[in-house]
């Protein structure tokens, strides 16, 4: 089991900057692929940036040049840094942990990006 819990996120205006944080506990952290997804009202759940175990990163098209992801295996934590953020990405924030079959989830944080 992992345990997944966010902070950071909160109002911010258009252009502004938020870094998300993630905390995990419970299984061997450093052998999970780390994940951001966001779920906006009325829409799906989508994946916002990726890093597998060994570091390696994916970005959604929206969000590339803007967003950066990183983790900290020693302290078993997971970031996202967003910066020059739009009103498209106000959503609420979801931490994931995937190693398979296993697929963790957090409880989410709210982001809103408005003037």
């Amino acid at each position: 089991q992992v345990q997944l819990v966010e902070s950071g996120g909160g109002l911010v205006q258009p252009g502004g900057s938020l870094r998300l944080s993630c905390a995990a506990s419970g299984s061997i952290f450093s052998f999970y692929a780390m994940g951001w997804y966001r779920q906006a009202p009325g829409k799906q759940r989508e994946v916002v940036a990726r890093i597998l175990s060994g570091g390696t990163t994916n970005y959604a098209d929206s969000v590339k040049g803007r967003f950066t992801i990183s983790r900290d295996n020693a302290e078993n934590m997971v970031y996202l840094q967003m910066n020059s953020l739009k009103p498209d990405d106000t959503a609420i924030y979801y931490c994931n942990a995937y190693r398979p079959p296993q697929n963790f989830w957090g409880q989410g944080t709210q982001v809103t990006v408005s003037s």
